[in-house]
């Protein structure tokens, strides 16, 4: 099953309408793009909790990293820079953090508030090698910034 991103969109449109806390949002955004595709296998947030610094938050899947300095790994990178990151094997990305043997493949990218607060990052791991596409990254991205507009 591929994701249908117009779906998944609507969806999360209509459970986060209206809301402003953090933690029920990535709670909530986490179940519903976790279901929405067989290729992702595991899928959460890491917060900004302190300079420089990222623990994990609510997420879906097998146990993750409890914490990620922005100096290592695919999302202190994603932190760190600000920018998406697609990484089609892990294996071949300097500095990977192995939080699960399983992952091949992982697409993490920055979570910000209305007011252009770096919250954390989304992270989506999959077994897969190659698993995801510049378009499940721009379309990731869109969900992401209607989700948290709101977010305090």
């Amino acid at each position: 099953m591929r994701v249908n991103y117009n779906e998944l969109a609507t969806t999360l449109a209509a459970l986060t309408e209206g809301e402003t806390d953090v933690v029920s949002l990535m709670a909530t955004v986490a179940c519903e793009v976790h279901h929405a595709d067989d290729r992702f296998d595991w899928t959460g947030f890491y917060r900004v909790t302190a300079p420089e610094l990222l623990k994990i938050g609510p997420y879906q899947g097998g146990h993750g990293c409890l914490v990620i300095p922005f100096s290592r790994g695919v999302c202190g990178a994603a932190a760190r820079t600000g920018e998406a990151q697609l990484v089609d094997d892990v294996n071949a990305f300097e500095g990977h953090i192995a939080c699960a043997t399983s992952t091949q493949s992982e697409l993490v990218l920055p979570v910000w508030n209305q007011a252009g607060t770096l919250l954390g990052v989304f992270d989506i791991d999959s077994d897969q090698p190659a698993a995801f596409t510049q378009d499940d990254a721009t379309q990731m991205a869109a969900i992401l910034k209607a989700s948290f507009s709101n977010a305090t």
